[in-house]
């Protein structure tokens, strides 16, 4: 089975069950979708609601980025700094 490979950054690497993964995915299908099977584990993954910035193979994605087979795929919180 064909799958991507999840980095989960920031305090969303402290707050999820898990900081990367394997997740099944056998066709194209966007950022947004996978971010909704994501957030359909359950509470936990409430943390990627709200502005969470993405990335495709280390280049900066919307949600609407198509996302392959064997792809990487890096969920992390906007930086704030001063």
């Amino acid at each position: 089975m064909n799958s991507v490979r999840i980095l989960f950054f920031a305090r969303l690497r402290e707050t999820l069950p898990q900081a990367e993964l394997e997740w099944p995915w056998a066709s194209p299908g966007s950022v947004g979708d996978l971010k909704a099977q994501l957030r359909a584990q359950g509470d936990a993954w409430a943390a990627l609601d709200g502005n969470i910035l993405c990335a495709v193979n280390q280049t900066m994605v919307k949600l609407d980025a198509i996302v392959q087979p064997g792809d990487e795929v890096a969920f992390f919180p906007p930086v704030t700094g001063g």
